[in-house]
């Protein structure tokens, strides 16, 4: 999990680490502040399934997209990138066209967060 970029407000990140630790899913939170590279580092140095991005500053399509083309660029794209916050309904065509593989909402209940990471974490 993590919060790029400027946006200091990590109540919603820490909330669906701590309910996907609570389901016996390994989580790393990253921090507040974090640039795109620092990120995409501390995913490929954890061996990271998943990278969670929660965006509440309006720079989601930047910051995601960032994400994307140096996970690409890293030979990383095999690891997916979801995320959160507060993005308008009508950029979520947007990311998912970049290869976000999901975008929650606020309201989504923490479970179906659960849910979809552990369906989509790799199976050794």
């Amino acid at each position: 999990m993590a919060k790029p970029g400027l946006d200091g407000h990590d109540r919603g990140a820490k909330v669906v680490a701590r309910a996907m630790r609570d389901a016996g899913i390994e989580v790393i939170y990253t921090g507040l502040h974090q640039t795109p590279a620092q990120i995409v580092d501390a995913a490929i140095q954890e061996d990271a399934d998943i990278i969670g991005l929660s965006v509440l500053s309006g720079a989601h399509l930047t910051l995601f997209a960032e994400v994307i083309d140096l996970l690409k660029a890293a030979g990383a794209d095999d690891i997916l990138v979801f995320g959160g916050g507060i993005i308008p309904d009508d950029d979520i065509p947007t990311l998912e066209a970049m290869g976000v593989a999901r975008i929650f909402t606020p309201g989504t209940p923490t479970q179906a967060i659960v849910d979809w990471v552990q369906d989509h974490i790799k199976k050794d």
